[in-house]
């Protein structure tokens, strides 16, 4: 039963990118937030609602999904990534800057996150 769940959930989660991938964030937001209902600890659908809640002006509940998707799996390398864009994106560069370090301590030598440091230069 758990494996058929989590196979509903990733079907949830491709059909959700789609949608994003269309522009139709409403219907991606939908999808992800079922998703979420049925798995609430989902990393990668936790990052993706952050994200498309960020395309269409949520900011304060982007940030929170994107750090709650951390939260979930704190390895998670994207998510991590992501949530230091999105902290850069509106001003809070400290904050962007420790997320940052955190994907290279993760993953050393990750060029985005290097890219995204040499900025703070």
């Amino acid at each position: 039963m758990a494996s058929f769940e989590n196979t509903d959930i990733e079907q949830q989660l491709a059909r959700a990118l789609a949608l994003k991938n269309e522009g139709e964030y409403d219907q991606a937001i939908a999808q992800l937030e079922s998703a979420l209902a049925a798995d609430p600890k989902h990393a990668a659908a936790r990052m993706h609602l952050g994200l498309v809640y960020g395309f269409v002006g949520r900011f304060e509940e982007s940030l929170e999904e994107l750090k709650q998707a951390v939260e979930c799996l704190p390895g998670f390398v994207d998510a991590h990534l992501n949530l230091g864009k999105t902290h850069c994106m509106l001003g809070n560069y400290e904050e962007a800057k420790a997320e940052f370090l955190q994907v290279l301590e993760l993953q050393p030598g990750h060029p985005e996150a290097k890219k995204q440091l040499s900025y703070f230069d």
